[in-house]
C-alpha cells in the first residue's frame, strides 16, 4: 500500500523501454474533460439560456488539419441541459477565445463585434492607400485634424481645471459645516418646541383626569338624621308659658297700653276631667260698666290663659266703641 504512494518506481537492470509495444491509438479519439461554458449561449433548439461558467462533462477532440502558429485547435461537444441538443464551440487561439460553432447562438459579445469591425475597417484602409497615393494624403489631413481637435478639448479641459484650482475650498467645507450647524440647531429648537408642547398637553390632559377622578370618587354627603321627638319637651312648655304671661301683665299694668298679640300662642296644658269632678266651669270676664271700660280679671293658677286674653279683648273692644 505504501508503494503506490512513491513518486520513483523501482526499474529493474535489465529494463528496456523499446520493448514496449506502442498502442496505435486514432488521431479524432475524443476524450471526456470537465468544463466550464467560456460565453453566454443560447440553444437554437429550446431557446434555453445557458449563461457563462455553468459547467458541463464534454466531449474533446483534435480539429484535423486546422492550426495557428503550430498550435493545434481543440472542439468541444457539450449537451443542452433542457433539449439535450448537441452544442459545439471549438478554440480560437489566433484572438485568444472561443468560437461558436454548431447548436447554439453566443449571446452579448458587442465588445467582440466592435473589434472585428475596427479591424475591418482598418484592413479596408491599409487596401485603399496600397494603390492610392491621394487617399493616403487625405488619410492624413484628417488624422491631423482630429488630433488638433482633441489637443484643443485637452486645453479646454486644462484651462477649466485652473479656474477651479482658485477656488477656496476650505471657505466651501467651512460655509458648508456652518449651515449643517445651523440646520442641525434649528432642527434641534423644532424638538424642543414640539417636546415642550407634548409635555403641556400631557399636563393638561392628566389635571382633567386627576379633577374628574376627585369628582368621581367624593362620596355623597351622609343625610342628616331627622331629629326625634322628645317626649317630656310638652312638660317644659307650661312654665315657660306662664312666665310669658305674667310678663305680659306686667307690662301691660305699667304702659297701659296693650302689645300685639298677632303670632302670639300660648298653651297650657290642664287636665280635661278636672272641671267635670270639681263641678266648677271656667271664668268668663267680669261685667262690663258703662263709659268705662272693665279691668280684666286676675289671672288664676286654675284658669286657662287663653280666657284671660279673651276677656282683656273684649274690654278693649268695648272701651274703643263708646
Amino acid at each position: 500500500m505504501s508503494e503506490r504512494k512513491v513518486l520513483n518506481k523501482y526499474y529493474p537492470p535489465d529494463f528496456d523501454p523499446s520493448k514496449i509495444p506502442k498502442l496505435k491509438l486514432p488521431k479524432d479519439r475524443q476524450y471526456v474533460v470537465r468544463l466550464m461554458a467560456p460565453f453566454n449561449m443560447r440553444c437554437k433548439t429550446c431557446g434555453e439560456y445557458i449563461y457563462k461558467g455553468k459547467k458541463f462533462n464534454a466531449r474533446k477532440e483534435t480539429v484535423q488539419n486546422e492550426a495557428y502558429l503550430g498550435l493545434p485547435i481543440f472542439r468541444f461537444y457539450i449537451k443542452c441541459t433542457r433539449c439535450l441538443a448537441e452544442i459545439t464551440f471549438k478554440t480560437d487561439p489566433e484572438n485568444t477565445d472561443y468560437s461558436m460553432e454548431h447548436g447554439a447562438t453566443r449571446n452579448f459579445q458587442a465588445e467582440k463585434l466592435l473589434e472585428e469591425e475596427e479591424k475591418r475597417v482598418q484592413k479596408e484602409r491599409e487596401d485603399e492607400e496600397l494603390n492610392n497615393p491621394m487617399k493616403v494624403l487625405e488619410n492624413r489631413t484628417k488624422d491631423s485634424k482630429l488630433e488638433m481637435e482633441v489637443l484643443e478639448n485637452l486645453q479646454e479641459l486644462k484651462d477649466l481645471n485652473q479656474r477651479q484650482a482658485h477656488v477656496d475650498f476650505e471657505a466651501m467645507l467651512r460655509q458648508h459645516r456652518l449651515s449643517e450647524e445651523e440646520r442641525q440647531k434649528r432642527e434641534q429648537e423644532e424638538d424642543e418646541r414640539e417636546t415642550a408642547a407634548l409635555v403641556e398637553e400631557a399636563r393638561k390632559r392628566r389635571l382633567l383626569e386627576d379633577s374628574d377622578s376627585e369628582e368621581d370618587a367624593a362620596p355623597p354627603a351622609p343625610p342628616r338624621p331627622a331629629p326625634r321627638p322628645n317626649p317630656t319637651a310638652i312638660l317644659e312648655e307650661a312654665p315657660k308659658a306662664k312666665r310669658k304671661a305674667e310678663s305680659w301683665e306686667r307690662s301691660v299694668g305699667t304702659l297701659g297700653n296693650r302689645p300685639p298679640l298677632s303670632g302670639l300662642v300660648v298653651v297650657k296644658k290642664t287636665d280635661p276631667g278636672r272641671s267635670t269632678r270639681q263641678g266648677q266651669a271656667s271664668p268668663t270676664p267680669g261685667p262690663r260698666k258703662s263709659g268705662k271700660a272693665a279691668d280684666p280679671a286676675p289671672w288664676t293658677p286654675g284658669t286657662s290663659s287663653l280666657s284671660q286674653l279673651g276677656a282683656y279683648s273684649d274690654s278693649e273692644d268695648s272701651s274703643g266703641s263708646s
